[in-house]
């Protein structure tokens, strides 16, 4: 399998070994555009890999903080009462740069800036970019995504 991100589109497409489009959905990439910087708050581009899965069999809306569940599930009064949160919920794929220089090692480097493909709030709307620096999913479309792949998945990031 290998993943596409187009941030002008706003989509991310799964992909069948043979090439073949598996799946696609909308997506919410950062606020700031595209960059690689550390502290940019921007969503890093070219070639990744997914470095680790988080929260495999946690339930739909599980908050994490730190890539740790927090006890939380986020429904409608949760959001509603700390709507500022960075919400990443239900599941994590970690990703880690593969271009160095690009966006590995030093300032540029993906997987310490902690760049993930994750689940957020329903409120929260798909297709337009607004994440600071993550690619934000729909949380039944983050699990689809997440049952679908494995570390080490490719993931293509582009504008």
């Amino acid at each position: 399998m290998r993943i596409e991100v187009d941030i002008s589109c706003q989509r991310l497409t799964l992909y069948t070994p043979e090439g073949r489009r598996q799946d696609q959905w909308p997506v919410s990439t950062a606020k700031n555009g595209p960059g690689e910087g550390h502290g940019s708050g921007c969503t890093p581009r070219g070639r990744h890999v997914i470095r680790a899965r988080i929260g495999d069999g946690q339930a739909v809306g599980t908050v994490f903080v730190g890539r740790r569940p927090t006890g939380e599930i986020c429904d409608e009064a949760l959001f509603r009462a700390q709507p500022e949160r960075d919400w990443i919920l239900t599941r994590i794929l970690w990703l880690s740069g593969l271009e160095p220089g690009k966006n590995r090692l030093g300032d540029v480097d993906t997987m310490r800036r902690y760049i993930y493909i994750h689940g957020c709030p329903d409120a929260f709307p798909m297709g337009k970019p607004l994440s600071a620096g993550c690619i934000r999913m729909r949380n039944h479309a983050v699990i689809a995504l997440f049952e679908q792949v494995s570390v080490g998945t490719e993931v293509l990031i582009k504008e």
